[in-house]
C-alpha cells in the first residue's frame, strides 16, 4: 500500500517510524526540509515533499497529522486518488468532519482517527514508534463510511502497535476526549501555574508532582485550537472536576474524615477499574 503522512511532527513522525519495515511504500509531506531529510535518511520515508500534490494523487492511504485549522485547507487543495482512504490524527472531530465529507470525491473515503499517544515535546526529533505500543486508538464512524473500510482501518492501526481500537461517533469522541485528554492538560497547566514560587520547587518534588505536571510542557498553538474547538464539552468536564475538588475542599474545611475517606475509596476503586 502507498501511504503518505502529512505533517511529520511528533505524531506524524511516529506514524512513519511505526510504518517502517511493514512493507508499505511510505512518503512524507512537511514544510520543514530538514525534517524530510532526516526521515528519509532514517529509512522511514522513500521521499519527502513540501507540497506533495503529485504523490497524493497516487496514494492509497493519506494520514493527515496537521493542526485542526489546517486539515480542511489541505483536503480542499489536493486531489486524492479514487478508491483511496483519507484519515487524520486531529484531537477534535465534530467541528470539521461534515465539511470534510462534502469536499471529498464520493469515490474517496474519509475515516477519521485519533491515536491516544503523544509526547509533550514537539517535532520529528521526539517522534517514536514506541509511543504507539499498547496505546489506545479511536476510529470515528461517519454514516458515509463502509463497514469493510472501518474493519480494514481497525486492522491497519493494530499493526502499528495499538492494543485497543474503539469505534465511535464524532460527538461521542469529542465528549470523552474533553475529559480524558483536554481536562488533564487544563489541570496540569493550572497546577504548575498555581505555584507561588516561594521555594525552589524543583528541589522538593516527587513522582506525584512530576507525573501530574509532565503535560504542562504544552504546545500552545495546538492546544489553544483543541480547547476552543471543543469548548462546550471541555467546559462541562471542567465543571464536573470543580465539583469533585470542592467536595474534597469542603471535607478538609469541616474535618469530615468520613467524607474525605469516601472520596479516597471511590477514587481508588475507579483507578483500579481503569486497568
Amino acid at each position: 500500500m502507498i501511504i503518505t503522512v502529512v505533517g511529520l511532527g511528533v505524531v506524524g513522525g511516529s506514524f512513519v517510524k511505526a510504518l517502517k519495515g511493514l512493507g508499505h511504500e511510505v512518503y512524507g509531506i512537511d514544510t520543514n526540509l530538514e525534517t524530510l531529510k532526516q526521515a528519509k535518511e532514517e529509512g522511514c520515508i522513500i521521499e519527502g515533499y513540501k507540497d506533495g500534490k503529485e504523490i497524493i494523487e497516487k496514494t492509497d492511504l493519506t494520514i493527515i497529522c496537521l493542526y485542526p485549522s489546517l486539515v480542511l485547507d489541505f483536503i480542499k487543495n489536493n486531489h486524492f486518488k479514487k478508491g483511496s482512504i483519507i484519515s487524520d490524527a486531529v484531537g477534535v472531530k465534530s467541528y470539521f468532519l461534515d465539511q470534510a465529507m462534502e469536499m471529498i470525491d464520493p469515490e474517496v473515503e474519509f475515516i477519521s482517527g485519533h491515536p491516544m499517544a503523544g509526547r509533550e515535546k514537539r517535532g520529528y526529533s521526539y517522534a517514536s514508534k514506541e509511543v504507539f505500543k499498547n496505546a489506545n486508538y479511536i476510529l470515528i464512524e461517519h454514516p458515509t463510511n463502509k463497514k469493510e473500510t472501518i474493519e480494514m482501518m481497525e486492522k491497519f492501526v493494530g499493526t502499528l502497535g495499538f492494543k485497543s481500537v474503539k469505534i465511535m461517533s464524532p460527538q461521542a469522541h469529542d465528549e470523552i476526549i474533553s475529559f480524558t485528554s483536554q481536562l488533564p492538560h487544563a489541570i496540569a497547566v493550572s497546577l504548575i501555574n498555581s505555584d507561588r514560587q516561594k521555594y525552589d520547587t524543583g528541589k522538593y518534588i516527587g513522582d506525584s508532582y512530576r507525573d501530574l505536571t509532565r503535560i504542562a510542557n504544552i504546545n500552545e498553538d495546538l492546544w489553544c485550537e483543541l480547547f476552543f474547538k471543543n469548548k462546550d464539552n471541555l467546559l462541562q468536564s471542567i465543571d464536573c472536576f470543580k465539583e469533585q475538588l470542592d467536595r474534597v475542599e469542603t471535607a478538609i474545611k469541616n474535618e469530615d474524615e468520613q467524607a474525605l475517606k469516601e472520596a479516597f475509596i471511590e477514587s481508588s476503586k475507579r483507578r483500579e477499574h481503569l486497568e
